[in-house]
């Protein structure tokens, strides 16, 4: 854990969640929810210190993108400084919540995976319905919404997504469940396969 993790916890514990950075094991659970095997987008929301940036940043190709928001200016400069030599790489010091505006910035049609670790359990009801409304809407045909939290109540409001599965993974401090919120879109009743959204567009941009 790194002195900065530890600062940032003890001044805003509610916003951080967790005393500790997202263990090994649980950052590679997270990562095996994503098919790296083609150029994806991804938007994380609350990357923190960047853990589970890093591991993803690592995974994906050469033309793949990741959208990092992080409201904490603190941890938004140090992924700035992590990343500063990796282009595909864009922090965002913002609320998850401009997600859409900076998809059209960026002349990004949707994202593939959007992964989260923010406590949606202690948003207020409208903020929490209103940002996975922003996130269904950013996702592609296909795409996913990962979340790893201390509670899995979030699955009573996420009634957008048309299926969902959870997992709970002990191997972290505190244990977290991770679950996968799915975007299917069918037509003449077959599943669409997920589409690269990374594929739909050629403007790419640095933070």
């Amino acid at each position: 854990m790194s002195a900065l993790f530890f600062k940032r916890f003890l001044q805003r514990p509610f916003q951080i969640a967790s005393i500790v950075p997202s263990s090994k094991a649980l950052v590679k659970k997270v990562a095996r929810k994503m098919d790296f095997s083609e150029p994806r987008v991804i938007a994380e929301y609350g990357p923190g210190e960047g853990v589970h940036s890093r591991e993803i940043a690592r995974r994906m190709s050469a033309d793949s993108q990741l959208l990092l928001f992080e409201l904490d200016a603190a941890f938004s400069r140090d992924l700035r400084r992590q990343f500063a030599d990796d282009p595909r790489v864009h922090v965002i010091n913002g609320d998850a919540a401009k997600l859409p505006e900076e998809l059209e910035r960026r002349s990004i049609p949707r994202c593939d995976y959007i992964l989260s670790g923010i406590p949606f359990s202690i948003l207020e009801i409208t903020k929490k319905r209103a940002l996975l409304e922003k996130t269904y809407e950013a996702l592609a045909d296909g795409g996913s919404f990962i979340i790893y939290q201390v509670t899995n109540e979030l699955r009573q409001h996420a009634t957008l997504f048309d299926r969902a599965e959870s997992q709970y993974v002990l191997q972290n401090i505190p244990p977290m469940f991770v679950t996968v919120f799915h975007k299917v879109l069918r037509r003449n009743g077959h599943r669409r396969p997920l589409r690269p959204a990374a594929a739909l567009s050629t403007n790419h941009h640095s933070a």
